[in-house]
């Protein structure tokens, strides 16, 4: 959150983070995003975030990544070098099972690692300064957008979220 103003609500527990998630939105106050110390079951959905592409992204990089095995080793035994040994054709489809298999479990896990760094936007570089010291060991923490008027919006939410136990708002 680089030059954004924010106001970072606390919760020890996830339950009331989520329920604390739909009054916010219900009151049409925009979330930046939510830590978490653990991933949340219906957190998504809350939000309203799409399922991920990132399966299919696997899918095709296993399907690519075996049909290059396969169309190799076919290629290797049947025109580059053909050899028969041990009385096997040329083309013995059997025998390219375990290379096939190697090749299409190497290329889903390169293009799901690949899928998740880019889709996220990860990289080496990237810093993560915390909004509050126990967010990743047992707070949960909800940044809610607060460019128009710092002080009336945290007012609104300490109205918004009376009735929902929260640590602070800060």
């Amino acid at each position: 959150m680089e030059n954004k103003k924010y106001i970072s609500v606390v919760f020890e527990d996830e339950e009331p983070m989520l329920r604390a998630v739909y009054k916010i939105q219900e009151h049409n106050e925009q979330i930046l995003d939510v830590f978490t110390p653990f991933p949340v079951h219906g957190l998504d959905k809350a939000l309203g975030m799409k399922r991920t592409r990132i399966p299919v992204a696997g899918f095709i990089c296993g399907a690519i990544g075996g049909l290059l095995g396969f169309l190799f080793q076919a290629w290797v035994f049947t025109v580059d070098y053909p050899l028969v040994f041990g009385g096997k054709p040329y083309l013995s489809v059997p025998s390219f099972i375990p290379v096939t298999f190697e090749m299409t479990i190497l290329f889903t896990a390169l293009g799901v690692v690949s899928g998740l760094l880019i889709r996220s936007r990860l990289r080496p570089v990237k810093k993560f300064e915390p909004i509050n010291d126990r967010i990743t060991d047992d707070r949960f923490v909800i940044l809610v957008d607060a460019e128009e008027n710092e002080k009336s919006t945290r007012d609104h939410l300490q109205s918004v979220l009376s009735g929902i136990p929260t640590i602070e708002i800060v």
